[in-house]
């Protein structure tokens, strides 16, 4: 399975430079190479695994498309269809899971020979690439940013990844693992001082490494349950971040003081994880108050092993006797109260240590902090579980820290900062930023589930009858003064209320408990779903001050519990300004705000916006959205912090993490942003710390650049004049996409039959249901998820560009000038840069060729056809009217090293949509019996999880 040979022109000089990509066509030769490799190791593996007639298949396949890459033939392409045709079930799995195979292998020979070309720049010296701290730092220097300035900046910044659960991610934990082998083994492979008996022993390892991937199932058996998720969540902290986030911290202080030499500037730790994973229930009935409960637990045993196991290390090096050095008086004072625990802890011989203070307060640290992990332990095993032994684990994450901070300050006050430095600093940053909870948990629930809770609770009350019939007004009015009382009059009996809403109210009874139970940080927002109105916030701030997370502590109000209304659909985006304002000039709920921080999180949902009205009006209505709940929390004082909803494809909000940053409305990003990682998109950036270091670095320093205009006043690039026209052309492009998906006769049935978003929801990828209801077809029933697998699936990639020819076209007309206008508005304004740029390469992704054969899967041709059309003709408009505002003869001419990324994978690709087109039509064939339609399923889900590798995101 050799690599195809690729040639590309070398455009890097250009304006446009996407954020870290070093790859060029020169240095891509080497990466060919190793693909090379890999290959072959791949194609020894196949002969001797699954024999000759499954590996002459995957040859004739390959060679042949590759072949139809560099000219067409029809006749050679009508052999490669028969060839498919003529496969068995068996035949057909061992191929799809070939080329699958070869698109993993594919991966992590690109991860790495970045990784390669970082560390070869960074050893030439001179400056980095674009979103390295190096080249941020240059650019704030050249701004004129003051250390002072930059000081204020650090203090106010947090960066917040929130790990998702949603399915679009197909690697088991074991594929992960062998990937992870594969890597590392690779890497030896790059040792300049091998021999060549060395380094063919290193390929040997790497093809028994191959051969245990090939070995590995990639599908799961079953669906995972919503622990098998946590547990994924986790495995990216154990084998990658507990890793990169101190070689974050530690670049940046170096970095600083290149650019900042004569400055003392502190790096507080900014860096903060948050999870969905046990959290999010919203459609998801197999998440409940136990799995978050769950979530929990299993999220502090993961932060406290790490610190055991980092203690212990720490005990090594902490080898100091006190006849060479003297402990602080501080650090003396504390060992002195750990001595009542020395019974406890040196069982055999109290006086151990007694001539070591930092080994002898070490020791009492891990006792207790063994203690924590224990109970931890024991709630996991049983909820009800004895916890009194534990007496002396740690009341929270600060106690903890405190002892840590302790040692490094009497490590200091003798002159021994660099020991200090080496011994300690990492699991000091570490403590700062997973605390004893790792994560902080979100909670997501639907909107109506708290109304409904709230109005059976009142009903049963006797406060008010009928809740649901109230109009807005009257309902914040009444919530308010309820919360205002503290709801200390209203009374009722909770086993009185249905299954649902007990279940709902339970939910806070848990964020009260686990508060308690494993830290005060241990949630992060409660996020309500579909947010229409401001009353739907205060019914979550209501049944919160119920249980005890809210009220008054004396004169004084308290709130344990942060909102975050989502703001979802293009009709949601319109009213946050209503909404936010009817909250914002609420007495109650401004002194609550008040109460828990004065941050106000509002959540931009990317991927339902755009399944709803398309991706220009989702684009600008979440632009203006972000605009406006700023604009609004500043005129109230309060501090806002955007939580953005994106998944991995540009139809779901994706696109290069530096670059979305930037794009964002300037003056909206206050040294705070939190957005959503899931599927794919955590495997590609966290699976290696190497690479974890990489993506989160470019993501900070975008932070640091797009929150410059805070402290830094300039002129905006957002002008009246070009948000005047971004919005009519909104207009255009929602006409155009609702055309399609919404007045289109027969538009849902071709989605359904010329994609396989069905047989994407028969795969064992996710916890909750693909659908909201089974059976519907209609376009709010699927979700975001699917819908845009679907589509990429089926190499049509349409919600990330459908419309955007329509209106740009139809915006310009036949004027000369409004084109122009459009190439200035390309060249000087991020976001629209941004958005044709994402559009440019999710066309590069899309196959015209391809997507006609899944047409033809429709029932009915005539549907087929036509809508086929519709979907051809807006294509080509895209590609033709992006080209010239980018002033492009090819897409991605601008970003060289992507499109040798892609151009690699096409002729891999072309073989599994066609071999999954096949499996579709014989699947879906009712005229076969149930047994014969059955054994292509098997081959099918594979091709999916195939495709997906190939394509890199898809959902």
């Amino acid at each position: 399975m050799n690599d195809i040979a690729i040639s590309a022109e070398n455009n890097l000089d250009t304006e446009h430079k996407l954020a870290g990509l070093l790859n060029t066509a020169t240095t891509d030769k080497q990466l060919r190479a190793r693909v090379k490799l890999f290959g072959n190791l791949l194609g020894n593996v196949l002969l001797s695994n699954a024999g000759a007639k499954v590996y002459n298949a995957v040859e004739k396949l390959r060679q042949g498309f590759i072949e139809l890459h560099r000219e067409e033939d029809a006749l050679k392409r009508e052999r490669l269809m028969s060839l498919i045709a003529s496969l068995d079930e068996e035949t057909l799995t061992q191929v799809v899971r070939a080329f699958s195979t070869y698109f993993s292998l594919v991966n992590v020979a690109e991860e790495a020979s970045q990784l390669q070309l970082r560390r070869r720049q960074i050893r030439k010296g001179g400056e980095l690439w674009i979103g390295s701290f190096d080249s941020a730092l240059r650019d704030l220097v050249d701004m004129n940013m003051s250390a002072e300035r930059l000081q204020t900046l650090l203090d106010h910044m947090a960066y917040i990844p929130v790990i998702t659960a949603h399915p679009t991610e197909a690697k088991r934990r074991s594929i992960l693992y062998a990937l992870r082998r594969i890597f590392l083994t690779n890497e030896k492979l790059n040792d300049t001082r091998l021999g060549k008996i060395q380094r063919q022993k290193v390929i040997d390892e790497l093809e028994t490494q191959i051969h245990i991937l090939w070995r590995t199932d990639e599908v799961r058996e079953n669906r995972p349950q919503v622990r098998d998720e946590i547990k994924n969540g986790l495995y990216y902290f154990k084998e990658s971040l507990f890793e990169a986030v101190p070689m974050v911290y530690q670049n940046m202080e170096e970095r600083l003081r290149d650019h900042y030499p004569n400055a003392q500037i502190t790096v507080p730790s900014f860096l903060k994880f948050g999870s969905w994973i046990g959290g999010d229930r919203d459609g998801n009935p197999n998440v409940t108050p136990e799995t978050t409960q769950l979530a929990l637990r299993l999220q502090s045993r993961t932060s406290l092993q790490e610190y055991i196991k980092r203690l212990n290390t720490v005990f090594k090096h902490l080898t100091h006797s006190d006849q060479f050095c003297t402990p602080s008086s501080d650090f003396s004072a504390s060992l002195e109260r750990d001595e009542d625990l020395r019974f406890d802890v040196f069982v055999n011989n109290p006086l151990s240590y007694q001539h070591s203070p930092y080994q002898r307060k070490l020791a009492f640290m891990r006792f207790r902090l063994q203690q924590n992990l224990d109970k931890t332990r024991a709630l996991i095993a049983d909820s009800d579980a004895d916890i009194s032994p534990y007496v002396h684990a740690y009341k929270s994450e600060d106690t903890f820290l405190h002892d840590l901070i302790l040692i490094r300050d009497s490590l200091y006050s003798h002159d021994d900062q660099k020991i200090a430095d080496l011994a300690i600093k990492d699991l000091i940053r570490l403590v700062e930023s997973f605390g004893f909870y790792l994560m902080h948990l979100d909670v997501r629930q639907e909107s109506t589930r708290h109304s409904d809770a709230v109005a059976a609770i009142l009903k049963l009350d006797g406060t008010q009858q009928n809740y649901g019939e109230l109009d807005e007004t009257a309902r914040i009015k009444l919530l308010s003064e309820l919360i205002q009382d503290q709801c200390d009059n209203i009374e009722f009996d909770p086993s009185q209320l249905d299954d649902t809403n007990r279940e709902t109210l339970e939910v806070f009874e848990v964020i009260e408990k686990m508060h308690d139970e494993i830290s005060s940080r241990a949630f992060g927002e409660y996020v309500i779903s579909m947010t229409h109105q401001a009353s739907h916030v205060m019914e979550v701030m209501f049944l919160a001050t119920l249980v005890g997370l809210a009220g008054k502590d004396g004169d004084e109000w308290f709130c344990k519990i942060q909102i975050s209304p989502l703001f979802e659909t293009i009709e949601d985006l319109n009213h946050i300004e209503s909404v936010l304002t009817n909250l914002f000039d609420d007495d109650i709920y401004r002194a609550l705000l008040s109460a828990s921080g004065n941050m106000q999180e509002v959540m931009l949902g990317y991927s339902d916006s755009c399944k709803d009205g398309g991706i220009l009006a989702s684009s600008w209505q979440l632009f203006e959205a972000q605009q406006k709940a700023i604009s609004l929390a500043d005129s109230h004082q309060i501090d806002c912090r955007l939580f953005h909803g994106r998944g991995g494809t540009i139809g779901r909000g994706g696109g290069p993490t530096h670059e979305s940053i930037l794009s964002q409305p300037e003056g909206t990003v206050h040294g705070q942003i939190k957005f959503t990682e899931q599927g794919e998109v955590l495997s590609n950036k966290y699976s290696n710390p190497e690479t974890a270091v990489y993506e989160l670095t470019l993501g900070v320093t975008g932070l640091m650049l797009a929150s410059r205009y805070q402290l830094l006043p300039g002129d905006s690039t957002a002008t009246e004049e070009n948000m005047a026209i971004m919005r009519e052309i909104m207009t255009y492009g929602e006409a155009s996409y609702r055309q399609l998906t919404d007045h289109t006769e027969g538009f849902l049935d071709y989605f359904y039959e010329a994609t396989p978003v069905s047989e994407i929801a028969m795969m064992n990828i996710g916890s909750r249901p693909s659908h909201r209801k089974k059976g519907d077809r209609s376009k709010s029933s699927v979700r975001a998820i699917g819908w845009v697998f679907g589509w990429a699936q089926a190499r049509q990639t349409l919600p990330a560009w459908y419309g955007i020819g329509s209106a740009l076209r139809r915006w310009v007309g036949d004027d000369v000038t409004r084109m122009q206008k459009l190439q200035d508005m390309y060249e000087h304004w991020p976001y629209f840069r941004a958005l044709l740029s994402n559009t440019e390469m999710a066309l590069y992704k899309t196959d015209i060729r391809t997507a006609k054969e899944y047409a033809e899967l429709c029932l009915s041709q005539e549907t087929g056809r036509r809508i086929f059309e519709m979907i051809r003709d807006e294509h080509d408009r895209t590609l033709e009217v992006t080209l010239a505002v980018s002033n492009m003869t090819r897409l991605l001419d601008d970003i060289p090293p992507l499109a040798l990324s892609l151009m690699r994978r096409d002729p891999y690709l072309d073989p599994l949509n066609h071999i999954q087109i096949k499996l579709l039509k014989r699947y879906r064939d009712e005229s076969l019996d149930m047994k014969e339609r059955e054994k292509w399923l098997n081959p099918l889900l594979r091709s999916i999880n195939a495709i997906a590798a190939g394509m890199r995101n898809t959902g």
